[in-house]
């Protein structure tokens, strides 16, 4: 007998998908979002859903779960990850010091991502309070043009980085739940 879960996916319909069209929440069967800003917000909307839809149903001890030796990657570990990198992007376009670390110089995102049930909800609330404060901010800054920070960053790049650093863990998040519990599914 392995130790290697089987592949599987929830969905019916589609079976590579991770769940059926009519149960995913990030349906979007309607009109495309309207002009620039509505498209970015609408991808960076569903790459934070796919990244949520990776790790649910998962325990302290799935979500804390490393990857491959010597990686520190973990599903909680990219949640903590997701936390530490809103809140320093907002230090890149506020004025004065950026915030503190959340948890820690280095890796102490990943570091500290232990299978204690304290800890996955601190990183679920983190995570929400802090996309919340960086989604307040940039509200602040409909023309996407504006640049802002010292290093005069203009919205736009930052919404586009913040696109692609959550798709990036997205991909890691497909194969650390798949090693997890064979799960799969876009």
């Amino acid at each position: 007998m392995s130790d290697q879960p089987q592949r599987w996916t929830q969905a019916t319909v589609y079976p590579d998908m991770w769940a059926d069209p009519d149960e995913d929440p990030r349906d979007n069967t309607g009109a495309s979002p309207e002009g620039e800003l509505a498209t970015l917000q609408d991808y960076l909307t569903n790459y934070r859903l796919t990244l949520l839809m990776k790790c649910e149903g998962l325990g302290a001890e799935q979500l804390a779960r490393r990857s491959v030796p010597p990686s520190t990657m973990s599903l909680l570990g990219l949640l903590r990850h997701l936390a530490e990198v809103e809140r320093g992007w907002r230090g890149w376009i506020l004025p004065g010091d950026p915030p503190p670390k959340l948890y820690g110089a280095g890796d102490a995102d990943f570091d500290g991502a232990v299978a204690e049930q304290a800890v996955v909800d601190a990183a679920y609330a983190d995570l929400a309070r802090e996309q919340a404060a960086t989604d307040a901010l940039l509200a602040e800054y409909p023309d996407l043009s504006v640049r802002l920070g010292k290093d005069a960053i203009a919205v736009r790049e930052l919404l586009v980085h913040r696109i692609e650093e959550y798709a990036r863990h997205c991909g890691h998040a497909d194969l650390l739940r798949e090693c997890i519990d064979g799960r799969v599914g876009q």
